[in-house]
């Protein structure tokens, strides 16, 4: 009983530990988050073409609500984050706000991209973010979302090369049996 005890006593011990050093660590970060997130955007922003997707800039609807005639964003870009909308776009005040994203651009840049539609139209507001910006309109989640999304593309990519290599070993198989 006393070694289940001591065990017992040791592991509290090693999670009090883990939490203090969490919040030292935490500390540490606290006001760099932008910086972290310009980073992180800097580093991805050569695979954002490949990552990325083309997002929707306008497009009209039919009576579904089925967009037609759709003009894309020339740059790709990963969705990072989503929010609350604001009430009316800035651009335009006329329009309500239905979507609202944090964005990170090919040339790694951030972006708010805010949508409107009004049953027969869909568009949107591009505007550029300042990191610090982003991080307190967003959160920490776009960070975790940036991370995410590449680490989903590794797997993707890991898995074609795995892939490409037991299709090449069956054609090499099939060459040899003849």
């Amino acid at each position: 009983m006393d070694e289940i005890e001591a065990g017992l006593a040791a592991l509290i011990n090693r999670i009090k530990a883990a939490k203090e050093e969490k919040e030292h660590l935490a500390g540490d970060l606290a006001g760099r988050e932008a910086d972290l997130l310009v980073r992180m955007g800097e580093m991805a922003a050569p695979l954002i073409g490949e990552v990325g997707v083309s997002l929707l800039e306008a497009g009209r609807q039919d009576a579904q609500g089925q967009i037609f005639k759709p003009l894309y964003y020339r740059e790709k870009m990963i969705v990072l984050g989503k929010t609350d909308p604001m009430p009316y776009r800035p651009d335009d005040a006329s329009k309500q706000v239905a979507d609202q994203y944090c964005v990170l651009t090919e040339k790694g840049e951030f972006a708010e991209l805010m949508y409107s539609a009004d049953g027969q139209m869909v568009d949107s507001y591009f505007c550029p973010l300042a990191p610090a910006e982003a991080v307190e309109i967003y959160g920490y989640d776009l960070m975790l979302m940036l991370y995410r999304a590449l680490q989903e593309y590794l797997t993707g990519e890991e898995e074609m090369v795995e892939a490409l290599g037991k299709t090449l070993a069956f054609l090499k198989e099939g060459a040899k049996s003849k």
